[in-house]
């Protein structure tokens, strides 16, 4: 399928281009947590400011900051615009999902059940291919969980 292939690379290099959501939070309030991958050099920063909304924890703003491959900034990107907004355990959710889709088992019960939407996460599904390139594209994934359980 040539056609979904060009088009889901237009959207990683159109999140790598143009990373969304890009920059830092002032710490405190906001929680953050660093992520590296020694073997290629992808740095990651993950700013979360999570909110109580109607007795709800809601990642109600998110900034990425850092450098690296295409793949691994343009997952941070996605993860940041997909993660805005939502209630913490739709994010996890999320988390698991994205996690299932680069075929890393997650130990979480239920995880095979998530109903949530990727959207253009699903253009980072050619990852798997290339196994080498699965910590890149979830670098951004295991930063923000960290960020999540400070």
């Amino acid at each position: 399928m040539p056609g979904l292939e060009d088009l889901y690379r237009e959207i990683i290099l159109d999140h790598y281009r143009t990373p969304r959501n890009r920059g830092e939070l002032p710490v405190p309030p906001a929680r953050h947590a660093e992520g590296h991958n020694p073997l290629c050099g992808d740095e990651i920063t993950v700013f979360l400011d999570v909110q109580q909304v109607d007795g709800v924890d809601v990642v109600s703003d998110v900034k990425v900051s850092g450098q690296g491959c295409s793949i691994s900034q343009s997952s941070a990107s996605m993860m940041s615009q997909a993660v805005k907004g939502k209630p913490v355990a739709e994010v996890r959710a999320l988390v698991r999902k994205f996690k299932g889709l680069m075929s890393i088992e997650v130990d979480d019960a239920g995880a095979a059940d998530v109903d949530v939407p990727l959207g253009d996460l699903e253009a980072l599904q050619g990852v798997v291919k290339f196994p080498v390139r699965i910590k890149c594209a979830t670098l951004a994934w295991n930063t923000l969980t960290q960020a999540l359980d400070s």
